[in-house]
């Protein structure tokens, strides 16, 4: 369900924007996603856990918030993070 300091490390370092960049859009993004995939594998063996199910609707708004923000801001750099992390058709 968490990701570990290496592969959030690995996120950061392939969707940053800049040398000291942890907090872009894309980055938050990025994360985010990981940590949606992982719970939705521990719920389709845990059915009937609410509380993570309530933690990723959670997880899944706040997403969905950085990118509205993110195609508010830059469409371009929205349709580039929505391209590269797979999350829509």
């Amino acid at each position: 369900m968490t990701i570990t300091r290496e592969r959030k490390r690995e996120l950061i370092g392939q969707f940053r924007l800049g040398d000291n960049d942890t907090g872009s859009p894309e980055v938050q993004i990025a994360i985010l996603t990981t940590r949606i995939n992982g719970l939705t594998a521990h719920l389709q063996s845990h059915r009937k856990d609410f509380a993570s199910r309530r933690g990723l609707l959670m997880l899944v708004s706040r997403r969905r918030r950085l990118l509205d923000y993110l195609r508010k801001v830059d469409p371009q750099r929205y349709l580039d993070a929505i391209r590269r992390l797979g999350i829509r058709k």
